[in-house]
């Protein structure tokens, strides 16, 4: 005879799939919602008079401080309360916000619907890296994050070609706020059929206790953890890079070579969700296949790899002396470097104490967001600031360039993280055999 742990925790392994699916389109409508300025930028500049630092600070640090710092306490309750309410509460309050944007006079009233929109989604990522993690055992955990994260190129894609065609022919207004209002109805949709699952689902050998430990164990524990530290790391920096060139990217398509966000929009949209999708879910079952054959350490060596063969074609994007020139080397670009965030988030969860796991993805996302979101598009923008004087209407071109010659730093950390883990799976072999 069942008991009743044991009928629920049938219904949440064989319901994991819907579950993965809707969190993959919460966090869909999350990116959409927060890069949808990418394309906006131009026409939001123009209409509220606005420079390239503030639409920086507007885009990055002012989300960034709120989305941050606020994913603790959030992640706090979600690693002793009902993840699923949390996530699908918070979707309805960034819809809200985003919609709000698109009402905004000035340039402090949409300063504060963003707030509003890094408020609504800090509590998004946290419960569901930690659900994630219960539901897929750690040799599936790589390619059902990479599922999960294919919600940023899918959600950032969707809104560049909705958001350029809209903006288009209604103006940024419209499409700010069209893309906004639906996250309210799948937010009563997450509620009903999202399922919660007993924490360490997936690995009931390592639970040890059902008491949450201290706020302050989830700072500790990351940081006396190298190969954790390492990957915070490399995430964090890929990430400062990565929201420098997505923030600002589709503007400069739009100034270098004179094109309207229609035009930017079909073209960059499509090429982002197809070519990221591809690179992100191929690149996570990749990452898992390889774990298995050779150990988990394989994960992080290939974001490595797959980053210093994607830094050539980084550069041509900003060096390209014609639009179908840059678009083929973002393609490629795109391609190898979009696979990062499945293998590390993985890995991060698989390192985590099963009763910190939502903790360690919030801290992660604390210094992903303050660093990458806060800080990368703000420094891009007051480069192309400076840089104005000397470059023109060509500025934010070499402001970029500037910030994707920062790669090889976070490759270096990706690489070391690599060895301590494969140090820590060896020490682990040799222990098991001495047992046996």
């Amino acid at each position: 005879m069942r008991t009743d742990m044991e009928s629920a925790d049938e219904r949440a392994l064989r319901r994991r799939g819907l579950t993965l699916g809707l969190l993959t389109l919460t966090y869909f409508f999350s990116y959409m919602d927060r890069q949808i300025l990418a394309i906006l930028m131009e026409p939001i500049r123009r209409d509220l008079d606005l420079t390239d630092l503030q639409l920086g600070l507007v885009a990055g640090f002012a989300f960034a401080l709120f989305y941050a710092t606020l994913g603790i306490p959030v992640a706090r309750l979600a690693d002793r309360g009902n993840r699923r309410n949390i996530v699908a509460v918070s979707l309805a309050v960034w819809s809200l916000f985003t919609a709000l944007c698109g009402l905004a006079q000035n340039y402090a009233q949409l300063l504060a619907a963003r707030i509003g929109v890094g408020i609504g989604e800090a509590g998004s990522s946290p419960p569901s890296h930690s659900m994630i993690a219960d539901l897929y055992p750690p040799d599936r955990r790589a390619g059902a994050m990479a599922i999960y994260a294919s919600g940023v190129v899918l959600g950032g894609g969707f809104g560049t070609i909705l958001g350029g065609w809209l903006a288009h022919q209604y103006g940024w207004r419209t499409a700010i706020m069209a893309v906004g209002l639906p996250g309210l109805a799948l937010a009563v949709i997450v509620r009903l059929l999202v399922v919660e699952p007993r924490r360490g689902l997936s690995e009931p050998a390592r639970i040890t206790s059902t008491t949450q430990p201290p706020l302050g164990e989830g700072f500790t524990t990351i940081w006396a953890n190298p190969a954790a530290r390492h990957l915070v790391m490399g995430v964090t920096l890929t990430s400062l890079v990565g929201y420098a060139l997505t923030s600002f990217g589709l503007t400069y398509y739009i100034r270098s070579y004179n094109l309207d966000t229609a035009t930017v929009g079909l073209v960059l949209g499509p090429l982002v969700a197809i070519v990221g999708t591809i690179s992100g879910v191929g690149g996570g079952m990749i990452a898992d296949r390889w774990a298995r054959k050779a150990g988990q350490h394989v994960q992080s060596w290939l974001v490595a790899i797959l980053k210093t063969a994607a830094m050539p074609f980084m550069a041509l994007v900003y060096l390209a002396p014609s639009f179908p020139v840059a678009v083929a080397a973002q393609a490629v670009s795109v391609l190898l470097q979009s696979s990062y965030l499945g293998p590390s988030f993985a890995l991060i969860q698989g390192l985590a104490p099963i009763r910190l796991r939502a903790m360690w993805a919030a801290i992660t996302l604390l210094v992903i967001n303050l660093i990458g979101l806060g800080l990368g598009p703000a420094v891009t923008g007051a480069l192309s600031d400076l840089y104005r004087p000397y470059f023109g209407t060509e500025s934010l071109r070499y402001a970029l360039l500037t910030m994707a010659a920062i790669t090889p730093w976070p490759i270096w950390h990706y690489w070391r993280a690599g060895q301590i883990l494969k140090q820590i799976e060896a020490g682990a072999d040799a222990a098991g055999r001495t047992g046996d």
